[in-house]
Order: C-alpha cells, then sequence, then structure tokens
C-alpha cells in the first residue's frame, strides 16, 4: 500500500494553520466583518453536502423517519455566530437526546470559524477484513485531522513544519507496509 498525495483534508489543514500564522481568514479577510461575510459565504457552500450527508443517514439508518433542519446562520447573545444541520427522528425525540448535528461555529472570540457535532468524540472501530479497513480511510482522515487542529489550538500553528517551513516538501509519497496490501487506499 503507498500513502496518496496530500488529499483535501491537508490542504485544508494548511489553509487553516496559514490563516493563523498570516493573521488573516481566506488569504485576505482581517477584519471581524470580512470574516463574518466569508462565514456566511461558507455556510451557502456547506449546506447542499451537510443535507445530504444528514439525508444518507436518514434514508440508510433511520429508514427515511427523520427530518433534516437547517437553521442558517444565527447570531446568539454573546456574539457567536452558528449554523446547525441537524437530523431529528422520534426515537432520538423520545429519548431526550441530541440530534445528530453538524455546526459550523465562530466564536467571538475566535480568530476564524470551525464545524464540530453535537457529540463527537469516539467513532465506532468494527473491522474485519481488508476491505473494511481501506473503508475507514476517511474517518481516519478525519480523526486525525481534528486531532491535529485541536493540537494547534491547545498550543499554536508552531507546531506544524509545514506551516513554519512551507518550502520543505518532500518529493514522493512515502511507502507504507502492508501486509497483503495490493493496492493504494
Amino acid at each position: 500500500m503507498t500513502l496518496t498525495e496530500p488529499g483535501s483534508h491537508v490542504d485544508a489543514l494548511l489553509r487553516h494553520f496559514g490563516d493563523l500564522r498570516d493573521g488573516t481568514h481566506g488569504d485576505t479577510a482581517v477584519s471581524r466583518q470580512a470574516k463574518e461575510r466569508l462565514f456566511h459565504e461558507a455556510v451557502g457552500l456547506l449546506d447542499p453536502y451537510a443535507r445530504l450527508v444528514l439525508e444518507e443517514i436518514n434514508t440508510h439508518l433511520l429508514h427515511g423517519d427523520g427530518e433534516v433542519q437547517a437553521s442558517g446562520v444565527t447570531r446568539t447573545g454573546t456574539g457567536d455566530l452558528l449554523a446547525t444541520w441537524a437530523l431529528t427522528w422520534a426515537e432520538q425525540r423520545a429519548a431526550g437526546i441530541s440530534p445528530i448535528s453538524l455546526v459550523g461555529h465562530y466564536g467571538r472570540t475566535f480568530h476564524h470559524p470551525h464545524l464540530r457535532g453535537a457529540t463527537v468524540a469516539e467513532w465506532p472501530l468494527n473491522v474485519f477484513t481488508d476491505e473494511q479497513a481501506a473503508a475507514e480511510v476517511p474517518t481516519l482522515r478525519a480523526i486525525a485531522t481534528a486531532d491535529l487542529h485541536n493540537l494547534v489550538f491547545q498550543r499554536d500553528f508552531r507546531i506544524v513544519p509545514a506551516i513554519v517551513r512551507p518550502d520543505v516538501r518532500p518529493d514522493v509519497p512515502v511507502a507504507v507496509a502492508s501486509a497483503g496490501a495490493e493496492q493504494g487506499v
């Protein structure tokens, strides 16, 4: 198995950490007002995809009994901006638990916006074949991406060499040994 070229998750992290390094958002936005405008635009861009992901869960896991709701951009009493896409269903409401949620959040004191879920911390690990393991690559990327982001949040962007030394890049993908794996992921 070979490591793929950096994908969208790596590009997103480079943009994110570059914002921290440069004091901007989206290359040019510096003021809160400009960053809020970009947040509104991002919510519009994410909307069809967030709805798609929640409708997939609704269709395949909730038998179409759920309802996808989107809040649009709202401002909290403390000045934060939020946009929430939520999937609710009868059993969830009866259990008194949060809906499945995708949340765009631009905190009043944040440098730039973030995404989160209602409860995201644990992913199921039920892998018993190589095919099932390969299918987990998007999940593994999401976990690793979120983890690195949170580590930067604990310290700062300078823990990421690609941000502080952007001119140093590997020329070729790194080979990763895998027992019996013949295909690239």
